[in-house]
């Protein structure tokens, strides 16, 4: 980002770890004013500069400045912003050096590992759909970006279910897999920290049911067609799951889930 686009949209805020160093925000040719504006007032951006401040954060003990930000793209999920493209100039003191600055901003978001006992079987339930950005069908764990400011994880994880398998949890009946994490994670995981900021609460159901549920449940048809989601309702195994899916929500799922049966952390 070693130059300056031809635009007249900019904007400058102030940061508290960077008093005296204004950091210049400006719009890509192309960005119309009002996308500019709701991409710099987004909560996608301004939870990026509050991460970007906070204790393990990248500006936190003054080796790093950031200099400029470069908002490229923004997509409307009705009336708020739903994905946010930006390049940051972020310089290592120490080095002089810029270091990888390009965001795929998507915000927090949940899944559930939802585990059923029929028969003396175990069962993960997932979802079948199209991945348009992967080119594939991929079978994955439902799962589902929060809606608002509010960072209700688990209400969002049961809306989630309910819209994408069909069945109806309880909220105490979830169990956050995440908590079980070290402090200093936030007790969230980040899938692609590399170029995306999402991170993702995981959630553990699990319940007993009758086989002609299991039955039921496998191949069902679900989703909301009229926003495009395609959805099938995979029944697998819970033993065959780790290398039957692709899908890094579940593997991480599991591990975490597996991690905390065998130090006894699970609510019994």
């Amino acid at each position: 980002m070693s130059a300056t686009p031809s635009t007249s949209l900019t904007h400058s805020i102030s940061l508290p770890t960077q008093l005296g160093q204004p950091v210049q925000v400006l719009a890509a040719p192309g960005l119309s004013d009002s996308e500019f504006r709701a991409a710099i007032e987004s909560s996608l951006f301004r939870q990026w500069l509050k991460n970007l401040e906070c204790e393990n954060g990248i500006l936190a003990n003054g080796y790093m400045t950031l200099t400029q930000v470069l908002i490229q793209g923004v997509d409307m999920f009705g009336k708020r912003i739903g994905f946010l493209k930006f390049k940051a100039e972020i310089i290592d003191k120490g080095t002089g050096k810029k270091v990888p600055g390009i965001v795929f901003a998507r915000g927090p978001a949940v899944t559930v590992l939802i585990l059923l006992e029929s028969e003396g079987t175990t069962y993960a339930v997932l979802t079948e759909q199209v991945r348009v950005p992967t080119g594939r069908v991929v079978l994955e764990l439902p799962a589902g970006m929060l809606d608002d400011d509010k960072g209700d994880f688990v209400g969002t994880a049961v809306r989630e279910v309910e819209e994408e398998i069909g069945i109806r949890l309880k909220l105490e009946d979830m169990v956050d897999l995440t908590a079980f994490l070290d402090p200093s994670t936030g007790f969230k995981v980040f899938p692609s920290p590399g170029g995306c900021d999402e991170e993702l609460g995981l959630f553990l159901y699990r319940g007993r049911v009758d086989k002609n549920i299991i039955t039921q449940l496998e191949g069902k048809e679900t989703g909301c067609v009229k926003n495009g989601e395609l959805i099938k309702v995979r029944v697998v195994p819970y033993e065959k799951l780790w290398h039957t899916t692709p899908d890094a929500k579940a593997l991480m799922a599991i591990a975490i889930y597996e991690m905390a049966k065998k130090e006894g952390l699970l609510p019994q």
